[in-house]
């Protein structure tokens, strides 16, 4: 989980050599995804939130004959993924800075802006992803930070083939409900309720009902839009608390350094007192996943 689009929220700091190593859940979850995409390696793929890259990275090294294009709004990631996987290594594989709430305007400078640092030198602006680019739009564990899917789903139709597929895995309704239970009562608490006036909503968790509008809007044909359990196991409290460190970054970035890991224990002996560890010492999360798949008119 991270947020990566909203304008909403307090900008999230990323550190994505440390996401890297906390997204476990989310690569795998990516991985169920791919498995179900039957491609056939000639596709031209889309990746909406690509984070550090290395989904996008294993759906390239899948496509001998097609290529990839990862973009995500942090910076910071998108450098990351450049250094990690570079074009020398997987030329079949691009990354991009966008937002994905304008994804016809990837790629565009910002007139009088200097082109976005890529951790070594820099490198010029690419033109805008076409229409009738993609056969594909890809996005996992990323647009439950984006607060308008309709801006999303207007961007995703212009850039894909008619024919083409869509396929998004998101936090959906009711999503990490538990965690939210530890972690409200704790941020109204008089040792932190000064660090939370103000927060708006950095998530934003749909429902199948809100899709069964937006998809035909914009030219879509469902084929499938289900909210799917999913158990998220992390390693013991400190993996637990690893997950919240690297992924929450708009409640924990709220708490001034000096009292960040504080605040992350209280939150997470809030949560273990509620949901103690397994057998095995594995902590587990009920999440809810929105998963969607539609075809472009």
């Amino acid at each position: 989980m991270a947020n990566r689009f909203s304008t909403r929220a307090q900008p999230a700091k990323w550190d994505p050599a440390e996401y890297a190593v906390h997204s476990a859940v989310q690569q795998s979850w990516a991985r169920e995804l791919i498995a179900g995409l039957k491609l056939r390696g000639d596709e031209r793929i889309l990746d909406v939130g690509c984070g550090d890259g290395k989904v996008t990275a294993e759906i390239a090294r899948a496509m001998p004959r097609g290529s990839v294009v990862g973009i995500d709004a942090s910076a910071e990631m998108i450098a990351f993924a450049r250094k990690t996987f570079p074009s020398s290594a997987i030329p079949n594989l691009t990354f991009q800075v966008g937002d994905a709430r304008g994804i016809g305007a990837v790629g565009r400078a910002t007139p009088g802006a200097p082109p976005s640092g890529t951790g070594g030198g820099q490198r010029a602006a690419r033109p805008p992803l076409a229409a009738g680019q993609f056969d594909l739009i890809f996005s996992n564990a990323a647009l439950h930070w984006v607060d308008d899917h309709p801006a999303f789903l207007r961007g995703a139709a212009a850039v894909l083939k008619p024919g083409g597929r869509l396929v998004v895995s998101c936090g959906g309704k009711g999503n990490a409900h538990d965690v939210f239970l530890a972690l409200r009562p704790e941020m109204r608490l008089q040792r932190w309720r000064q660090f939370f006036r103000k927060l708006e909503a950095p998530y934003f968790f749909y429902s199948p009902a809100d899709y069964d509008k937006w998809l035909p809007r914009f030219g879509f044909k469902t084929r499938s839009v289900k909210l799917a359990p999913k158990d998220a196991v992390y390693a013991g409290r400190d993996g637990f608390a690893a997950w919240l460190r690297t992924t929450w970054l708009p409640y924990v970035q709220r708490v001034p350094d000096k009292l960040r890991e504080e605040f992350i224990a209280a939150v997470a002996d809030r949560y273990l007192a509620r949901h103690p560890p397994d057998a095995a010492g594995h902590v587990h999360v009920r999440m809810v996943r929105l998963e969607i798949d539609a075809i472009k008119f």
